[in-house]
This record gives structure tokens, C-alpha cells and sequence, in this order.
């Protein structure tokens, strides 16, 4: 299985060894207390999870299946059930669809933690052993509902208002509860799918709008392999926060390429060598839409949604537009619903150069 993520693997095993001592040293101390003084409300933790829709009991098996990149939350941005009963001891194991990647399998109380996969059929397994709640989620696609949970043993839970479940363990199969977990559309400040008005049709690689929130600085590959070769932006479309800076990485295959806004006036050097860069600091709300010029008919075209542009009043057609500098390569004036005060293209002088190199921030007009 492939590092995504870049976490040494080694360190990774030393955490994970010392992180599940001391949930099971934990739940073995709390092993005195009666059932009920363990009840987990989860109403909470599944309110912007789509396809919340109770437990799924699957108790009386010694391994159990939990798929990642199913269906939900407007998109491939959820697991599969949401919620799932099993026996102490019992091995969960989850498997990647290889839709909307990249997603990883990290626990809320930090005892287990997959690498960030992208491929289909990829697994990540944690046995169960003692009695309890574990709450997990995909970190990039978190805010947008992609969040799970398993109840180890006879644990008691809320999943919604009013619906509790005590099933003893080797109980029947199907849902305990069908509770009314919410969508991850609109309301709430949840996030809501921009129209992209035809932008994306002939993507290949277009897969929805991958959830990057949470990050200073993300990074989008220029070459990725899509559109019958290496003509593509990994991921096609990202969602990122304000003051967000996005750098594109050349991955050096598909010979020059580009990056060109469509919808506002930015275009980087025609680049072709591994490891060339070029970023943007993005700032307020709104849709950027960018293509590589030779090869935009292809179908290598992005975009990056900064904010929740379309839960905004008007669909998010009230957006203000306002100048700003658009210094370094372009130098140009330019009026937009977001402030690019950085624009930077370099190439890293080799392997042990640490980090990207960048030229010095300057502040906008």
C-alpha cells in the first residue's frame, strides 16, 4: 500500500501501538461500570452525516466490512454503513471504492490511523477488542460529513433525538435505529456543491469537489494521469478555505504545461520539469476556474471553490468583487472575488531542499 501522507511508517507504528495501549488500558478501567454509565450520545457527531441512518448491526462475525468512498454527503464523501454494531474482538476492515480519493481512516481519540489512500480495493483493518464507542472520520472530507462510528459490544448509544439502542451482542441483523441523520447540502452553514455551468464536462478525472478544508497550503499536481494521459490537475476541483495557499506541482510528465485562470486573470509559465511550482494565495469566497492552455480542449481544466460560495445569499451571486495585486509573474490589476497576493514559480534545487522555494510575500494594493 502506498504513503500518501508522508508519515514515516515506523513512527506510525510506534503511535499506534502506544495509542491503543492506552485506549484499551482506559476501557479496561472503566470495564467496572455498568453498561448504562457508558452511553455515547452520537446525535451530534452524524448531524451533517447523510447517510446516517441508524446502526447496522453485524454482530456475530469475526470480520467485518466498512467501504470508504461510498455515496453520501453529495458525493463519494462517506463510509459505508455509518454506523456499525460488531462483537468485541472483531476486525472492521475498510476498503477503498477509489472514488473521490484521497481518503484516509483516522480515529477521534487517535488509536488507529490509516495512510491517505487513493487506490480501489486498498484495505486498513483495526480489531475491536474491548467494549465500546470509537468515533472516526476521513480528514479531508470531515467538515463535508465524511464521519463514522463503531459500537463495540453491548455500549449503549443516542444516534438521534430520542433513539437508543442497547442491543446485546449476537443480535439480529439490520439497523437498530433509523435515525434522521441530515444531509451535507445546504443549511447550517453546510457546504453545497457549486454549478460549474458545463465547466467540467470531458474531465475525466472529474470526480466532485474534494474537500481541503482545514489547510494553510494544498497542493494540486499538474500532469496528473487523466484524460488518456498524463493531462490532468489531481484533483480536478478542491474546495479550500479563505486565505488558502494553492500550489500546483509539476509532476513533469505530459511534456509543458500551464496554469491559466478562466474565470480571473492569473496564468503561470509553461513548465515541464518535475517538481516545478506555482501557487496562489487565495482570500473571500468565490470559484476559480483555471486550464492548462495547450492542452484545455483535452480536458485538462480545475477549479478551486474558496469558502461555500453557493450557500451564500443569492446562490452566491452576491459576491463582492474588489481589486487587488496580482504581483510576481502576472503584475497585473485585476478586479475578483478573492485576493491572489502571491503568485510564485520555482523549482526545487534537489531533494534535500527543504520545502518548495517561494519569493518574499507582498501585501495587495
Amino acid at each position: 500500500m502506498s504513503t500518501d501522507d508522508g508519515i514515516d511508517e515506523g513512527r506510525r507504528d510506534a503511535m499506534k501501538t502506544l495509542a491503543i495501549g492506552a485506549t484499551v488500558g482506559g476501557l479496561a478501567a472503566a470495564g467496572a461500570r455498568p453498561a448504562a454509565a457508558q452511553s455515547t450520545d452520537l446525535t451530534d457527531w452524524f448531524s451533517n452525516v447523510g447517510n446516517a441512518d441508524g446502526v447496522v448491526d453485524e454482530t456475530g462475525k469475526s470480520e467485518v466490512t466498512v467501504e470508504v468512498g461510498v455515496s453520501g454527503n453529495s458525493g463519494p464523501f462517506a463510509f459505508g454503513p455509518a454506523a456499525v454494531r460488531v462483537d468485541p474482538g472483531t476486525t472492521v476492515v475498510w476498503e477503498w471504492t477509489g472514488e473521490g480519493t484521497p481518503h484516509n481512516v483516522v480515529a477521534e481519540d487517535g488509536s488507529y490511523e490509516s495512510e491517505m489512500i487513493t487506490e480501489a480495493g486498498a484495505t486498513f483493518s483495526h480489531t475491536f477488542e474491548s467494549e465500546g464507542v470509537s468515533k472516526y472520520a476521513c480528514t479531508p472530507h470531515k467538515v463535508s460529513g465524511m464521519k463514522g462510528a463503531v459500537i463495540v459490544g453491548d455500549a449503549d448509544v443516542t444516534v438521534s433525538s430520542g433513539s437508543s439502542t442497547a442491543t446485546a451482542s449476537g443480535g439480529g441483523g439490520g439497523n437498530e435505529t433509523s435515525g434522521s441523520g441530515s444531509g451535507g447540502s445546504g443549511g447550517s452553514g453546510d457546504f453545497v456543491e457549486p454549478d460549474y455551468e458545463g465547466w467540467f464536462d470531458g474531465v475525466g478525472n472529474y470526480d466532485g469537489t474534494v474537500d481541503m478544508t482545514g489547510q494553510d497550503e494544498v497542493t494540486i499536481e499538474v500532469g496528473a494521469e487523466g484524460n488518456s494521459g498524463p493531462f490532468a490537475f489531481g484533483p480536478a476541483a478542491v474546495r479550500v478555505d479563505p486565505g488558502t495557499t494553492v500550489v500546483w506541482e509539476w509532476t513533469g510528465k505530459g511534456g509543458q504545461h500551464n496554469v491559466a485562470g478562466e474565470t480571473h486573470d492569473f496564468e503561470s509559465p509553461m513548465q515541464g520539469s518535475e517538481g516545478d511550482t506555482y501557487a496562489l494565495e487565495l482570500d473571500g469566497e468565490g470559484v476559480v476556474k483555471y486550464a492548462c492552455t495547450p492542452h484545455k480542449a483535452a480536458g485538462m481544466k480545475g477549479a478551486v471553490v474558496v469558502g461555500n460560495p453557493a450557500a451564500a445569499s443569492g446562490g452566491g451571486a452576491g459576491i463582492d468583487l474588489f481589486k487587488t495585486s496580482l504581483w510576481g509573474l502576472a503584475g497585473a490589476i485585476v478586479a475578483a472575488p478573492f485576493v491572489a497576493s502571491q503568485i510564485v514559480a520555482s523549482k526545487r534545487a534537489d531533494d534535500d531542499d527543504e520545502g518548495r522555494h517561494r519569493g518574499p510575500r507582498q501585501p495587495a494594493d
